[in-house]
């Protein structure tokens, strides 16, 4: 079984998350045994955000991606018991029930429950948008 990081990149469809990961230097962090479990926003979801104005500043991009990662490994019904989940960069992602789907911040799933060998990948189709201050992605 692939580590996270390795299943991303033989995939081909997330070529924006491994570029954005490797600027943050967070590769090696999706390589270590984990367990974590990844939202990861595929190529698609990265064409709804400005990709320069988040990748400006190291600091917010590694907030961003670690706000898509947690610390544990969480099947789609283990999330789906829960309101609030705490994100690597500490901030919570809160999960709701709309219309009969699942959505977590302002993403829903494309694909659930890709098994790793250091955790788990759950595909999203739009980007977490923590806040920071005094700063804004111009997207939204």
């Amino acid at each position: 079984m692939k580590s996270i990081l390795d299943t991303l990149g033989a995939d081909g469809s997330f070529q924006t998350l491994l570029s954005t990961l490797k600027m943050a230097d967070l590769t090696g962090t999706l390589s270590e045994p984990g367990p974590f479990t990844l939202f990861a926003p595929n190529d698609d979801a990265f064409k709804r955000v400005n990709v320069d104005e988040i990748t400006s500043d190291r600091d917010n991009l590694v907030s961003l991606l670690t706000y898509h990662i947690i610390q544990e490994k969480l099947t789609a019904a283990e999330i789906a018991l829960n309101e609030q989940l705490m994100t690597s960069n500490g901030k919570s992602l809160t999960v709701l029930l709309e219309e009969g789907l699942q959505v977590i911040d302002n993403a829903k799933y494309v694909k659930t429950d890709i098994e790793c060998s250091n955790g788990i990948i759950h595909v999203i189709d739009n980007v977490f948008l923590p806040q920071f201050s005094g700063w804004y992605c111009g997207c939204c």
